[in-house]
């Protein structure tokens, strides 16, 4: 049971598409049944021609092949488009999943394992429907029919029939299915570190070649590559196995039939279709065992990964959200991991509603931290964390980063439009808003200047644009967002001076009115702030410039 638990976890997934697919499972039935009573028909009219006996083909037997035409037609199309949304939705409720367990980033799952599970697991659980649960509900309709259409002739022969079909349709299905679990999760553990691999190849394709490390990368690639095809010709034998074993029960069946003795040759043909048409249906049995098997180990990451608790779990009753916007920490006490060295000791900061404050420190010294705990991407282990003078721990995060905004040193850009890109600020922005963000951040001209402007392609990770102009589009973003507190979290990390002044500046002008957290390791001189603070040893002295 346990191994088929995950898979009856993603069924109860699927709760929206489950009338279409109980219609489309009607239909395969009914698809079935007017095969297997077409197969009889053709059984009785070639035994009697058989024995001399001339027989007019009914009109029943061209009705019920036009039958089984349309109803297979609808069955593939129903059902086919029934998995698909049904894909379409587990695929969603994944990334929302995730999203909310890590919304500091992917933590410490690294992004080829994640787009394994998104892509490569959810696409193994395309067969759950089609290749298991419906030859399952086929076997067990066809079951009666086989001890009518043989029991009738020969009550021992349809015993063993029975048994055969029994063999092919559940016994060697579970045999297959406990082998291949072990096996699709070594491939599918295997596909991700080959993703994994080949991603992390592309991405540093320019700092391999400076340092001549071509082949390394390549052989670690490939040790990755043969560890996928050695899980996958073991998932093939498996199957091959089965499927060979399967064949030998059809065959044993069909003897079995023929070698009844005393029935009417009709009978004997009619039950030797019916066998033929029983055991076509569950042939490809044990192979479902084997793509169950798969769907169990991907059902299996596809969950954990998205039913991980977020580090911060939401209160079970929220706080009603505050209307003023100070932010203040207060005795703060804060470690990674248990067993990690303490980032912050009795650490308490107030920024008063409007204020601009800098935290300057070295690397290390936890200056992103601060803006993880305050947008409840991790929480304190003692101290609170007080917005508008209510702690956040009592407010849902969602909440939280309708008054907080963050830009950091490696704020995302989509490869998408710019407007987009701008939208996922503030979904409801009018295109006059936009352009009066990227004014406010200096990039509205080089943005006029492009022949789609605002449907200008951005590119992957703002590629098509410079380093300033990316970080001039990410700060329009921020500056659209109506949340009234800011965290710019190293904001020019990777600028040139002259450019880091002038992306400063920019700043001065466009938030003005706004609460500002600036984080760095320095100032340029041209910042207009309130106070400066030096972050060390986990505690914050006032500082002068």
């Amino acid at each position: 049971m346990t191994d088929i638990a995950p898979i009856l976890r993603i069924i109860t997934l699927w709760r929206a598409q489950w009338p279409v697919l109980i219609i489309g499972t009607i239909a395969a039935l009914a698809s079935l049944a007017a095969g297997i009573a077409l197969m009889a028909g053709a059984g009785d009219l070639i035994g009697a021609d058989a024995i001399g006996l001339a027989l007019a083909v009914p009109a029943s037997l061209a009705i019920i092949g036009v039958a089984r035409v349309v109803l297979r037609y609808l069955e593939r199309l129903i059902t086919h488009d029934g998995t698909f949304r049904a894909l379409a939705a587990l695929r969603i409720w994944f990334f929302g999943n995730l999203a909310r367990s890590a919304g500091g980033g992917l933590g410490f799952r690294n992004a080829g394992d994640v787009l394994a599970r998104l892509v490569n697991d959810v696409e193994a659980l395309d067969g759950v429907f089609l290749r298991i649960l419906i030859p399952a509900l086929s076997a067990v309709l066809i079951v009666p029919i086989l001890l009518v259409a043989i029991g009738r002739e020969d009550i021992a022969a349809a015993i063993i029939v029975l048994a055969l079909f029994l063999i092919a349709a559940v016994a060697l299905p579970i045999r297959a299915m406990g082998q291949a679990r072990a096996s699709a999760a070594a491939e599918a553990e295997a596909g991700g570190a080959l993703r994994t691999a080949t991603l992390d190849a592309l991405a540093g394709l320019r700092e391999i070649k400076v340092f001549g490390a071509e082949g390394r990368m390549l052989a670690h690639v490939q040790s990755q590559e043969s560890r996928l095809f050695t899980a996958e010709r073991s998932l093939a034998a498996q199957t091959g196995a089965m499927q060979a074993a399967a064949f030998f029960a059809t065959q044993g069946a069909l003897l079995t039939v023929l070698l009844i003795h005393g029935a009417h040759p009709v009978a004997i043909v009619i039950a030797a279709f019916v066998v033929i048409a029983a055991f076509e249906t569950v042939g490809f049995m044990p192979r479902a065992g084997v793509i169950a098997g798969r769907a169990a180990a991907a059902a299996t990451r596809v969950i954990a990964a998205a039913e991980t608790p977020p580090r911060v779990a939401d209160p079970a009753t929220a706080a009603a959200l505050p209307t003023a916007t100070s932010l203040t920490f207060d005795h703060i006490r804060f470690r990674w991991t248990t067993d990690g060295h303490t980032v912050f000791d009795d650490l308490s900061l107030q920024i008063p509603a409007g204020a601009r404050i800098a935290v300057l420190g070295p690397s290390g010294a936890g200056k992103s931290t601060l803006a993880a705990l305050a947008l409840k991407l991790a929480a304190p282990e003692a101290g609170e964390i007080r917005l508008g003078g209510t702690d956040i721990a009592r407010l849902r995060a969602q909440d939280v980063h309708t008054r907080i905004t963050w830009l950091s040193q490696a704020t995302h850009l989509f490869a998408d439009t710019i407007r987009n890109n701008l939208l996922l600020a503030r979904p409801d922005a009018d295109e006059p808003m936009l352009w009066s963000a990227l004014d406010a951040a200096r990039i509205g001209d080089t943005v006029r200047a492009r022949p789609d402007q605002l449907d200008a392609w951005v590119g992957e990770s703002g590629g098509r644009f410079s380093g300033g102009q990316g970080r001039r589009l990410a700060l329009a973003r921020a500056i659209l967002s109506p949340a009234p507190i800011l965290i710019l979290d190293e904001p020019c990390a990777g600028l040139d001076l002259e450019t880091e002044q002038a992306f400063m500046s920019t700043i001065n002008e466009s938030l003005a009115g706004r609460t500002l957290l600036l984080i760095t390791h320095r100032l340029t001189g041209v910042e207009k702030l309130d106070r400066v603070f030096r972050l060390q040893n986990g505690k914050l002295t006032a500082a002068t410039r």
